[in-house]
Formats: C-alpha cells, structure tokens, sequence
C-alpha cells in the first residue's frame, strides 16, 4: 500500500483543490466579452445617427451602417431590429434617466413639482447618461431628426402615450392612487407631457441646439403650466 503524504490528503482531494481554485478565471474573458459588445453596439449608433443626419433617415441602408463599422448585417440585427430601434435607444436612455429621478423626487413634493424636478435634473445629467455611447451633440441633433421626420415622429407619438401610462402609475403610486381609479394622474402626466412636447417641438425650430437651450425652454414653460390652466388670463377692468 503506498503511503498518503503527511498531509493526510490524498493526490485526487489535491487535484480538487487546485481545479477550485482555477474556477474563477473565465470571469474577466465574459467582462471582456461584454465590453466588446457594448463597443460594437455603440459604434452602430454613432454610425448610424451620422448617417441618419447627414442623408436622411429614409435614404440611409443597413447595408451603408454596417459597412461604416466594418460589420455585417448579422451583427447589425443582433443589436437591433430595425433602423427605428437605433434611433429611439438614446431615447430610451434619457426616458429611464427621467423615470429614475421621478422615483427619487422627495415623497413631500407634489405631482407637478416632481415631474418638473424630475425633467430638469435629467438634462442636468444627460451629458452623463450618454456619454459612454455618444456625445451629447449627436444626441441632440437625433432629437431634432425625429421631430423633423414623419416616419418618426409618428413612432415618437406612440411611443410617449406609452411613457405616460409608465409616468401616470408611478404618480398614482406616490400619491397612493390607482391611476385606472382615480382620473389626476393621467390628467396631471397629460398636461405635463404636452408641455414637453411644445418646448421639444419648439426647441427643433429654433437656432440654438444646446442641452442649456432645451432646459431653459422646458423650465419656462412648467413654470407657467399651473397659471396657465388656474388663472384668469384677460386683466378685469
């Protein structure tokens, strides 16, 4: 019989231990795998949103934004499924950065001072949101893209009734209401959302395309929802 070492540990036990040992290295090979595709996908948006500005979005083929990243359609249709979803991601980042700041509004707040609250801090730090996919200027200018095409301004409409059901839940759920109850949630997300929507609208016709521009505009025009729809506008005599 052949003596165990010192240890008492046979040779199999000893193997064991180093394989345990050995598990976690293909951790960092999955966070490189990640940010490959991060990289990928990122480098189609740019891609794409300058192509989009630069031809048009109707004029502008798969076949030339793959071709500009070097990559194939395969990949292209991995990340998204069509040219429609390439332009909305970015709104889809700057939609669930507002949507964070409104579940964070102080509960004291009331609806339209959170969702006021909610919107400037989201240009406050939109520069931060997209900055590892785009600089903000391309975001920007996207923005106009949309509002100036009818394909997509079309799918920007559907998409906000959408975001307003989202908003008008969470509403309801911060003042403890039922939004399909109690009609104040949908009634307060509507007027702010359409709000939103005249200084988006607004902003796109204007010269000045800067976040600073945006958020003056969208300040201005909250500030002035509440005496817009409570006060008598004509001066008595």
């Amino acid at each position: 019989m052949t003596a165990h070492p010192a240890s008492g540990r046979s040779p199999a036990v000893a193997i064991d231990e180093r394989s345990a040992t050995a598990a976690p290295v293909p951790a960092p090979v999955a966070g490189l795998r990640e940010r490959k595709k991060r990289r990928t996908r990122n480098a189609l948006l740019r891609a794409s949103l300058m192509l989009f500005l630069s031809q048009g979005y109707e004029r502008t083929t798969v076949d030339e934004i793959t071709d500009a990243v070097r990559v194939s359609q395969r990949t292209f249709f991995r990340y998204f499924a069509n040219k429609e979803e390439v332009v909305f991601a970015l709104q889809e980042l700057v939609e669930s950065r507002f949507v964070a700041e409104l579940h964070a509004r102080p509960a004291s707040e009331g609806p339209f001072e959170a969702m006021r609250g909610a919107a400037l801090a989201a240009w406050d730090t939109v520069e931060v949101t997209l900055s590892e996919v785009v600089p903000v200027d391309l975001y920007m200018r996207s923005y106009r893209l949309i509002e100036s095409t009818p394909a997509l301004l079309a799918v920007h409409l559907r998409r906000c009734t959408d975001l307003e059901d989202r908003i008008a839940r969470l509403i309801g759920a911060r003042e403890g209401l039922d939004a399909d109850a109690d009609p104040r949630p949908r009634v307060a997300v509507a007027a702010f959302c359409g709000v939103m929507r005249v200084t988006g609208r607004l902003w796109g016709q204007g010269e000045d395309t800067s976040v600073e521009s945006i958020r003056r505009l969208t300040e201005t025009y909250l500030d002035v929802i509440g005496p817009a729809l409570t006060s008598t506008w004509r001066e008595r005599a």
